[in-house]
């Protein structure tokens, strides 16, 4: 479903990923992971386009030039030219992270929010009761400001409203960031509810002892660059992989 080719990402002479080749398969939970600063969260927003947008508008203001090198495939076709909101149309839908919801806007206003490129209102009806289904305690929340929700319910909102956005692959940067384990237990649920739901997941975190066991398979990155890949079993039978993002 998803090929990514020798990707080089620049920022004026800083180096954020190096000739990184990852693969996404229909239907699986693929995890990469890597410390702060590995170069995650720009392989996220290249992949869904933002990094380019960034380089465009900067390019514009004539400020920080950005160089993006090699190619991203989705479904057999070149997308590396294609803008953030063509990729959605496409089906690739990035939640970004630290829960960026709209803090003056309802939940549900939220949730509408992220179908606002589909034209048939049943659909995005639909898919807001599917995320009632996927995070019960968002159905008490309907009327409350986003803002005023804790870090746990904001990242269910935003989980939610890139599920009505229907994607064909869900991009999640750092889901589990800054919650507590009983939040992280629910969005984890939530991501195997997911996959039920023919959706494919990339997600992005620094601490995989939650997510791991869940995957299919995993890249680690360490400043920009692919170091390990594997299954989830072959990941978690390697003693340095269990030592760094287990810490056992």
């Amino acid at each position: 479903m998803l090929d990514v080719n020798d990707l080089m990402v620049f920022y004026e002479n800083a180096l954020a990923v190096n000739s990184l080749n990852l693969d996404v398969q229909k239907g699986e939970m693929v995890g990469v992971f890597g410390s702060n600063s590995a170069g995650k969260t720009t392989l996220m927003n290249t992949i869904a386009g933002l990094t380019l947008h960034l380089k465009y508008r900067e390019l514009r203001k004539g400020g920080q030039r950005i160089t993006i090198v090699g190619k991203q495939l989705f479904e057999g076709k070149d997308i590396s030219n294609l803008s953030p909101s063509d990729r959605v149309k496409k089906g690739i839908v990035l939640c970004r992270e630290r829960h960026p919801v709209f803090r003056d806007m309802s939940v549900e206003e939220n949730l509408r929010l992220g179908g606002f490129l589909i034209k048939e209102q049943a659909k995005i009806e639909e898919s807001i009761d599917l995320v009632y289904k996927i995070f019960p305690p968002l159905t008490k929340l309907k009327a409350r400001s986003a803002g005023l929700c804790s870090g746990g319910e904001q990242e269910m909102v935003a989980i939610g409203m890139a599920l009505v956005a229907r994607p064909k692959l869900m991009l999640l940067d750092e889901p589990l960031l800054g919650l507590s384990p009983v939040m992280q237990a629910i969005v984890v649920q939530a991501l195997k509810d997911i996959r039920e739901l023919d959706v494919t997941v990339l997600l992005s975190e620094q601490y995989a002892r939650p997510i791991m066991p869940h995957i299919d398979r995993g890249f680690i990155i360490e400043n920009g660059t692919l170091i390990m890949s594997g299954t989830k079993e072959e990941l978690m039978d390697n003693p340095e992989v269990m030592s760094a993002y287990f810490g056992m």
